[in-house]
């Protein structure tokens, strides 16, 4: 196999680079429901990412029932209501974030519950590299997630990833009946965009990169 360096560019990489640019987080969506079929197409195109020691840890639960979707929606404003109370929020302002919370996540067409399993993957004598290994599938599930969310893009679709059940993995697991080794990452919400999104603005590449002396 020649060298990465004298390979051709890969047919099609402007229209790549394009689309992975003009992906936003569309969050206001069409009440048409993508189909099944298109779905689980974008999840296998998911599983295309690369992995820790190819052991794949990244797992799927799709949403597309309006009372499931409701029941968890319910479910994590709940749990969001308690937190920030707790924190000693206005009740006022915990109120209207929950209801938007609520909102998001019972009126999108389409969820994909993303979710990690360590059941593949290596186990150590030590926590140093246990929390490697688990850092390297969290990694490896992100990868999957983006690759959801650019494939759905191309597609013509809309997503948006939200982190939601990071704060409340325990209430999507039982609401779900997510098997006991499944640990929900986030939930990436589908349908067909109503808007165009927010533009962003990047920070420039002397922010983030540091020069070879």
């Amino acid at each position: 196999m020649p060298p990465a360096a004298s390979r051709p560019a890969v047919a099609g990489y402007a229209a790549l680079v394009e689309a992975i640019a003009g992906r936003r987080s569309i969050r206001r969506y069409r009440p048409e429901r993508p189909t099944r079929a298109l779905i689980d197409a974008l999840l296998q195109v998911a599983t295309s990412a690369p992995s820790a020691h190819n052991r794949q840890p990244w797992r799927f639960r799709v949403l597309i029932d309006d009372a499931e979707k409701a029941a968890l929606a319910e479910a994590m404003g709940a749990r969001l209501t308690r937190d920030r109370l707790a924190d000693g929020d206005a009740e006022d302002l915990v109120a209207a974030d929950a209801a938007r919370s609520r909102q998001r996540i019972a009126e999108a067409p389409a969820i994909v519950v993303v979710c990690l399993s360590m059941a593949d993957m290596d186990r150590y004598p030590d926590l140093r590299r246990n929390r490697a290994e688990y850092l390297m599938a969290v990694q490896s599930v992100a990868m999957a997630g983006q690759n959801l969310l650019l494939a759905s893009h191309a597609a013509g679709l809309g997503a948006c990833w939200l982190c939601a059940p990071l704060f409340c993995p325990g209430v999507a697991c039982q609401v779900l009946d997510l098997p006991d080794d499944w640990q929900p990452q986030g939930l990436i919400t589908l349908g067909y965009p109503a808007d165009a999104g927010k533009p962003f603005v990047r920070h420039p590449l002397d922010r983030v990169r540091r020069p070879s002396p």
